[in-house]
């Protein structure tokens, strides 16, 4: 078998398996009535198949030490996200977009949910293979752009596990009822997990991405970082979280937007500016 109909059945068999995860996901979500079950799953599948992206033979030219750094990458995103929402999953408490989607899809929703679950394998599967190419970068020995990959991905795990801690004290203040985060990281950013979510994704592209130009597959790397954002920024992410917020916070959180940016960290602004 040649190198690209390798490649294409490997990738298939990922293609595969994300769709039957993420069907799974649907499974779980409308026997349970809990739909956080969703995005846990999501996690899980696309750290497997990245990281067994990462390690299968891909690329003829692949070096060892770079595939096993990579799909440890993988791995360290796929836990500490997936068992932060598992925590929340199974503490019984429903992810308020999903729910806002059904009551819009009304009589249609379980299908539509289906559906809108198999684009998500399809978002997974284009992360799984920027991992690949950052796996399987046909670079001899370590590189600054592997140390710059674990920099990009520790930092951001590492902001990612310190905003859902602040955001945990604030709540459990029997005063903030109601109120809206704006301490710590929280005071910089309204979403500082999304992020470091976008942040970690950067690490594919720092490993594969060639400036000679002798490795043409690194460019697909950006891909992750790209998508990411698009969906964090302008579909899944922000939008439906602020208009949640937005029904439960008010002017609240009107004020909280006018203040500190949406994604991109910075200094908080004075009312009225």
């Amino acid at each position: 078998m040649s190198g690209f109909m390798l490649a294409a059945s490997l990738s298939a068999a990922l293609a595969l398996f994300l769709a039957l995860a993420m069907a799974g996901a649907w499974l779980a979500a409308e026997r349970t009535g809990n739909h956080g079950w969703v995005d846990t799953i999501w996690s899980f599948a696309t750290g497997i198949a990245g990281i067994a992206a990462a390690l299968l033979p891909f690329g003829a030219e692949s070096w060892l030490p770079r595939q096993l750094l990579v799909a440890g990458l993988a791995a360290i995103w796929s836990l500490r996200l997936g068992l932060h929402i598992l925590q929340r999953t199974r503490q019984g408490h429903d992810d308020p977009r999903y729910a806002e989607l059904r009551r819009q899809w009304g009589a249609h929703a379980s299908r539509r949910l289906f559906l809108f679950l198999q684009v998500q394998a399809l978002a997974a599967l284009i992360l799984v293979l920027a991992i690949a190419a950052a796996a399987h970068a046909p670079f001899p020995g370590w590189r600054p752009g592997d140390g710059l990959a674990v920099v990009l991905l520790l930092a951001a795990v590492l902001g990612e596990g310190v905003a859902d801690r602040q955001l945990a004290r604030f709540r459990a203040i029997p005063a903030n009822r109601g109120r809206v985060c704006d301490q710590g990281l929280w005071g910089m950013t309204r979403h500082p997990n999304y992020f470091f979510e976008w942040l970690g994704w950067l690490a594919y592209p720092a490993i594969a991405i060639d400036p000679a130009g002798g490795y043409a597959w690194g460019v697909a790397a950006l891909l992750a970082p790209l998508l990411i954002y698009v969906l964090l920024v302008h579909a899944s992410g922000i939008p439906p979280t602020e208009a949640h917020m937005l029904r439960s916070r008010g002017e609240a959180f009107r004020d909280y937007q006018r203040r500190v940016n949406a994604f991109w960290p910075g200094p908080a602004r004075g009312p009225g500016r």
